[in-house]
Order: structure tokens, then C-alpha cells, then sequence
């Protein structure tokens, strides 16, 4: 069984952000390739799953599904759109999940959105330290169930998406 836990900062996670990214560049024969390190673990002290989110955007989601075997030889499991219409999505590292790979068009609302909300953290820090809280809340009570956990950040993930898309458009 996954188990789900959320641990403080940890000074390795771009590292091993940009170790992954380069296995994807070199591994990939997409032109056009553009790789983000998103989600908590992209933001400096920043508590987090261990996990490494990777936002992917390309300019067709259909180049990707012709590369389905590469992702899996590098140790990506397949998982289609899962439930996000205009994804693709890929999980490594099993019960021990490592990282998380979001694929999107260049420029799509989710990409802009994922991007936004990683800014907005990055240059809040209060905001960030409140989301820290708001997860460690979750994590204690979700019993290792990835959409109790999730369910528990999901009202202040959408109100403060919102707030980020609107401060970057700003800013």
C-alpha cells in the first residue's frame, strides 16, 4: 500500500527535477519540448509529498501517445487523461512514487494554471507556509487514501488558483 506522507523541504527535489528532465529531453524525439518543475516540491522550503511534479507541455498531445513505450523505458506508467480532459499523465516509481509527469499544450489553461499557482507560492511565502499547514492538516487525516488527502487541499487550491492566475496576469 502507497503510503502518503508530507515531509519538510528538502534541498534535493530540484536536483532531482533537473535529472529527470534531462532523462526526458534525451529520451523524447519531440522538437518542441518544454519541461517545468511545478507543484510543492518546486517551491523552496516548501513541506511536500516527496514526489516530483513535472508539468510536460508540447504542441500536440497526440506526439506523446506515439511515445508511450519510450515513457515506459524510462519507468512511467500510462495513464492516459485520468479524469483531466487534455492531459496525459504518467506516475514513476510505483507504490513509491517519485514523480508525477502532467502533460498539456503549450499554453494551455491547466498548463498556465499549474505554472501560475507555482509563481504565486514561490513569491508568497505566507501563503506558502499556510498551504504547508493545510497539508500536513491532510495528510493526518486522509489514512494514506491519495483523495482524502487531496480533498483536503482541494478548497484552498481553488480559491488561491484563482488569486495566482489573476496576480499573474498582473504582475
Amino acid at each position: 500500500m502507497r503510503r502518503i506522507e508530507v515531509i519538510e523541504y528538502d534541498s534535493e527535489w530540484p536536483h532531482l527535477f533537473e535529472v529527470e528532465k534531462n532523462l526526458l529531453v534525451s529520451s523524447l524525439p519531440i522538437k518542441n519540448l518544454w519541461v517545468h518543475h511545478i507543484g510543492s516540491t518546486a517551491v523552496y522550503g516548501l513541506a511536500a509529498k516527496p514526489v516530483i511534479d513535472i508539468l510536460l507541455e508540447v504542441d500536440k498531445l497526440e506526439i506523446l501517445d506515439r511515445h508511450n513505450e519510450i515513457f515506459e523505458s524510462i519507468g512511467y506508467e500510462c495513464k492516459g487523461e485520468f479524469g483531466i480532459a487534455g492531459r496525459r499523465y504518467f506516475q514513476k516509481g510505483g507504490d513509491k512514487r517519485s514523480h508525477h509527469l502532467h502533460a498539456f499544450c503549450k499554453g494551455s489553461e491547466n498548463a498556465i494554471r499549474h505554472l501560475a499557482f507555482k509563481e504565486y507560492l514561490l513569491a508568497h511565502p505566507l501563503i506558502a507556509d499556510e498551504y504547508a499547514s493545510i497539508k500536513r492538516i491532510a495528510v493526518e487525516n486522509c489514512s494514506n487514501n491519495i483523495t482524502a488527502y487531496c480533498d483536503g487541499k482541494d478548497e484552498f487550491i481553488k480559491s488561491h488558483e484563482e488569486i495566482a492566475l489573476a496576480w499573474r496576469k498582473n504582475a
